[in-house]
């Protein structure tokens, strides 16, 4: 059930000032233009608005529980209409009551016309605001579940973007160390140690909605030294960051999948040694990193599952709402991919 309009402190003392101010016109009116005495008439407007008001309120009660659609308006115009005899009835009855005049007792039966009319229109009135104020709520409520739902729904696509990264990094540390079981044991239980360590470091910041820059870094490092035991030589790393950039804020275990891409075109195709340079910089507003590696364009693409970097624009774009965060370039034989990562002011 949505609040109802008298739920709102606002609403209601506007509502009791507007109905008053209404009490006192009807007063001046029976006074003025009918000739009714002050007392008579100012009994008229408390006994008839303090009925019109419960039908009023009986009306905005009815509608919190149950409201029309299109194929019973008739059945609300029913209802309406009937409030507003019971209100004409019981007001002429207990006015006879209590101002036994005949001048006046005359009036009100000559009147009744009038009153039902009015009775009517602000019932009417009442229920049309009342029909308008549960719409509205009923839309911001659609609105919050909507929020909500795309919020949960966000948070499950993330984690499972999480939860993808880790086997796909794991099965290509865990066959690279089952190569060199045979031929380097010593190198392979070196690279356990430090896949042990990467993997550590990675859960611990798993549930992180954010992490430095030099964090983000130092995960990073810990892979590369488990890809430098599995290539050695050919493999050369050169990071270079703004000291103000490093404390700048970034979703976790982003580099390394590009890292691990960069790896794939540069070094799979060729025996030759890379160099993959790292930049990160800082500008308003923005942290920006810069991967660069070489890769040999007369090659066909290597076959494999996509998942890196269409992982990280996906998660970009779930965190950011930007489908421009994640630029690549591939120019002669160099291949560049640009992260921008939005800083909150």
């Amino acid at each position: 059930m949505a609040n109802y309009p008298l739920s709102n402190r606002k609403f209601s003392w506007a509502f009791a000032f507007i109905w008053l101010c209404w009490m006192g016109v009807h007063a001046w009116l029976l006074h003025f233009l009918v000739g009714v005495n002050w007392q008579i008439a100012l009994l008229d407007s408390l006994v008839s608005n303090l009925l019109l008001g419960i039908c009023c309120l009986a009306m905005t009660f009815k509608l919190a529980f149950y409201r029309p659609t299109h194929d019973t308006y008739f059945f609300s115009f029913i209802v309406t209409m009937a409030l507003a005899g019971i209100w004409v009835c019981c007001s002429q009855w207990l006015l006879q009551l209590i101002a036994p005049d005949e001048g006046y007792l005359l009036f009100i039966k000559q009147s009744w016309p009038l009153r039902f009319c009015f009775g009517f229109l602000i019932i009417g009135w009442i229920t049309v605001l009342n029909l308008l104020w549960y719409s509205q709520e009923e839309r911001q409520q659609n609105h919050m579940r909507a929020e909500v739902i795309e919020k949960q729904s966000k948070e499950a696509e993330l984690f499972k973007l999480r939860q993808q990264l880790q086997p796909h990094f794991l099965f290509n540390s865990l066959n690279s160390i089952s190569a060199l079981t045979l031929s380097r044991p010593e190198e392979a239980r070196h690279m356990i140690q430090q896949l042990s360590d990467f993997l550590r470091s990675s859960l611990k910041k798993e549930h992180q909605k954010l992490v430095s820059a030099r964090e983000e870094l130092q995960l990073l490092q810990l892979y590369l030294d488990i890809e430098k035991v599995r290539f050695s030589h050919r493999l050369n790393t050169e990071i270079n960051a703004q000291e103000g950039a490093c404390s700048l804020l970034m979703p976790p275990l982003l580099l390394q999948p590009i890292v691990e891409n960069a790896i794939k075109f540069g070094l799979y195709n060729t025996t030759d040694s890379i160099t993959i340079k790292i930049e990160v910089n800082a500008s308003p507003g923005m942290l920006e990193i810069r991967i660069v590696n070489p890769f040999d364009p007369d090659l066909p693409p290597q076959q494999g599952t996509g998942f890196g970097l269409t992982s990280i624009r996906r998660r970009l774009y779930l965190i950011f709402a930007r489908n421009d965060l994640l630029e690549t370039s591939a120019e002669k034989n160099i291949f560049t991919s640009t992260l921008k990562i939005p800083q909150q002011s």
